[in-house]
């Protein structure tokens, strides 16, 4: 009897201890979190009063928030695009024979392992107005000091620029897996039947690796959706600029629940981006399912 109840019991024992830290930081946060959006809520004091979907309704006419939807979606463009395909350029080189292979895999992912805000503070001191090194380098072709807070086109390649050189490398070596995985027997019958190195890139190994293309392109949008720090350090404050002109949304979160102290307006901001960010999944394992279906 005791066996028998020990077969039974035993792997739920192990693993109970997951179900309970996902319970007590997933569940409940997420739970709490739509409780509050449903409430006029102060950080400090707790609820004020049950509003039901008032704070959904404020944040669809608000313009501050569709500014920093609007910025997030700017620099997760100008960021994503140049990041990933100089990923697969990367990715295709280190797919080549190579001398000290795993040397240049450790060095391409060196900048993902350097902390985000050491990263941060490195580029907002490049980037600085007076003294910093981009601007210096401008200065010998004759430009004026350029303030790149002060824009937000500059602002936002500021930004992605920091999101470049940190994930580049990262994304390089999935690319790089996805590619060491696809049949070596498809490159050698594309290359007897006489297609070019570029050719057998664009028919065989990017078909081969792109449910990786779309998983990177997805978490990528997700990562960019979450935007907080690189932003938040590039100026000072949350308002991202004089004219919220690089605010994004988690900073746009961040200002109304920790320094406005509107947890219930805050609240409701975070439900809408894990909103964004369920859909973006969704829409990832749904491409990636068929295209799995298709192979």
């Amino acid at each position: 009897m005791f066996a028998r109840l020990d077969r039974k019991v035993t792997p739920y024992l192990f693993v109970a201890p997951f179900f309970v830290l996902f319970a007590t930081f997933g569940v409940y946060p997420l739970a709490r979190t739509a409780w509050m959006s449903l409430h006029r809520w102060d950080l400090l004091t707790g609820p004020v009063r049950f509003s039901g979907l008032a704070n959904y309704a404020h944040l669809f006419t608000d313009p501050l928030f569709y500014n920093a939807l609007a910025n997030t979606a700017s620099i997760f463009v100008v960021s994503t695009v140049p990041q990933l395909a100089a990923a697969l350029g990367i990715a295709a080189l280190l797919d080549r024979p190579l001398r000290g292979r795993t040397a240049w895999h450790g060095a391409v992912l060196l900048p993902n392992l350097v902390p985000v805000v050491a990263v941060a503070l490195v580029f907002t001191q490049l980037f600085g107005r007076d003294q910093g090194f981009v601007t210096w380098v401008l200065t010998w072709f004759g430009a004026d000091p350029f303030d790149w807070q002060a824009h937000a086109w500059s602002a936002h390649l500021g930004v992605a620029v920091m999101v470049i050189w940190r994930w580049t490398g990262y994304n390089a070596l999935l690319y790089l897996a996805a590619m060491q995985a696809v049949p070596r027997e498809l490159h050698e019958a594309a290359a007897l039947d006489g297609a070019s190195r570029a050719r057998v890139f664009r028919s065989v190994t990017l078909p081969g690796i792109r449910p990786t293309l779309l998983f990177t392109v997805v978490v990528s949008a997700i990562g960019g959706l979450q935007l907080f720090t690189e932003p938040r350090l590039f100026g000072v404050g949350s308002s991202g600029g004089n004219d919220r002109q690089f605010q994004t949304l988690v900073m746009y979160l961040y200002e109304n629940g920790f320094e406005r102290f509107d947890a219930g307006y805050a609240a409701a901001i975070s439900w809408v981006l894990f909103a964004l960010c369920a859909v973006l999944a969704s829409v990832n394992a749904v491409l990636v399912r068929r295209l799995v279906g298709r192979g």
